[in-house]
Formats: structure tokens, C-alpha cells, sequence
């Protein structure tokens, strides 16, 4: 198999916090909070492999820091920081758009490599991180694959 080697590339996406994204205290439920983040993380994995090769396997430790209000719109940027055989570990942040790099909540997101019957299937792929930050974080996604 060749190993194609890949750079950090970062994506952003917004969203608009709705009245049917509410949870019953007025702000952000998290379970589409959680939607959008696993959307996002998938958006910078099929940058990379075919989105129709691609299934969540985990969300790791998505921690909120600060809730989030109707009427608001957050930022949502995500980008592999590491592979391994068949796997893909996306790093999402979330920040508001006046703030959008004091992240409101954040976390990791893993992907499988998948073929046409769902079972993992190596994809080639090495992610290459360059910046201190995100090699902080690869180190970071290596250790969550060790629990």
C-alpha cells in the first residue's frame, strides 16, 4: 500500500441556534449540538476519503465550557489531526462568531475507514502536523486510541 501524506487543513462551518435547537432551560440541547459537531469532524474527513467510506465511530470527551443562546451563531472548525490504519480523528472547536476561537465547547471525533460492506479497510493515509498546536493535539488523539 502507498501512504499518501497529509497536512492539518482546517474547515469551518456555521450554525444558526434556532428555537427547535433549545434544550428545556432555553439554551443549545446538547444532542444537536453533538450533530453538528460529528457533521463537522465528517466534513474534514471526506476531505480527504470518500464520505461514502466514512462512519462515526466515537465522540471523545465533548465538553462544554459555556452554553449557548438562541439567536446565536457558532463556528464550528474541525480538522483531522490523526490517522492510523483504518482510522480518522477529527478535532472540533466551537466559538461563537464574535469570539470564534474561544471555544464554547471542544473534543475529538473518530472515523472508520470503511468498504461497500461497512467493514474497516485501510485508507493510506498519514497526517503530518506541522504547527506546535496541532501536534499537541495528534499527541492528544494518539493517547485516546490507547483507552
Amino acid at each position: 500500500m502507498i501512504i499518501r501524506k497529509k497536512e492539518v487543513k482546517k474547515f469551518t462551518t456555521y450554525r444558526l441556534v434556532k428555537s427547535e435547537d433549545l434544550n428545556h432551560h432555553g439554551t443549545l440541547y446538547a444532542g444537536r449540538g453533538a450533530e453538528w459537531f460529528v457533521e463537522s469532524g465528517f466534513i474534514a474527513a471526506s476531505s480527504i476519503v470518500d464520505p461514502r467510506n466514512i462512519i462515526c465511530l466515537k465522540i471523545h470527551g465533548m465538553c462544554f465550557s459555556k452554553s449557548v443562546k438562541l439567536g446565536e451563531t457558532i463556528c464550528y472548525h474541525s480538522k483531522i489531526i490523526y490517522c492510523g490504519t483504518t482510522s480518522l480523528t477529527a478535532y472540533v472547536s466551537v466559538g461563537t462568531i464574535e469570539e470564534p476561537d474561544v471555544p464554547l465547547v471542544d473534543g475529538f471525533a473518530t472515523f472508520v475507514h470503511v468498504n461497500k460492506d461497512t467493514k474497516p479497510t485501510p485508507h493510506g493515509l498519514e497526517m503530518i502536523a506541522v504547527l506546535p498546536e496541532d501536534i499537541e493535539l495528534q499527541r492528544q488523539a494518539i493517547a485516546l486510541k490507547k483507552r
